[in-house]
């Protein structure tokens, strides 16, 4: 059994940042409803292979319902993966690694405290999408906030369509 986590903030506002790609994975993977699960802090569905989740509490609390999955259905954090945005990949691509993330992410690093270690997958989708050239830069946390643009959107949902491909095979 796998559990496989995206990672996300939970309410509308929300829902098309950057920071929510990991949510946007795990919809277009599941094939039933998620349902929230209350106790849980998360919508979850749950197939034969695999639990899929999104947390309810915050990205930077996302330890919290990682942990209590993973105790609630004995799964090891050698079989989990959690489905996050990245900084440091470009718009368009991604990396599946174990013990491996980025520089900066409170959410993977709430849930490496929550577990006690950092020997679980990450599914890094790239969002840096920033023109250095084009004057002053904007920050990392009013980034990951704002919304992909069209063009953008395009290239997210490639790369998803990407992502979904590889975890399924992992699934089976």
């Amino acid at each position: 059994m796998k559990l496989i986590v995206g990672l996300g903030n939970p309410r509308s506002e929300y829902k098309d940042n950057r920071h929510n790609v990991g949510f946007m994975v795990v919809d277009q993977l599941a094939t039933a409803t998620f349902e929230n699960s209350g106790k849980l802090k998360a919508e979850l569905t749950k197939g034969e292979r695999a639990v899929l989740a999104k947390p309810i509490t915050f990205m930077n609390d996302s330890g919290e319902a990682v942990s209590l999955l993973s105790s609630f259905f004995k799964i090891p954090s050698t079989d989990t993966y959690v489905i996050h945005d990245d900084l440091d990949i470009p718009l368009g691509e991604y990396k599946i690694q174990f013990g491996v993330g980025p520089k900066v992410h409170n959410g993977v690093n709430s849930i490496e405290a929550k577990l006690g270690t950092k020997g679980f997958w990450r599914v890094r989708v790239g969002i840096e999408n920033r023109n250095r050239e084009e004057g002053p830069q904007i920050s990392g946390e009013e980034y990951v906030l704002k919304n992909f643009n069209q063009e953008e959107s395009s290239i997210r949902d490639t790369v998803i369509d990407k992502v979904v491909e590889e975890l399924r095979k992992i699934i089976a």
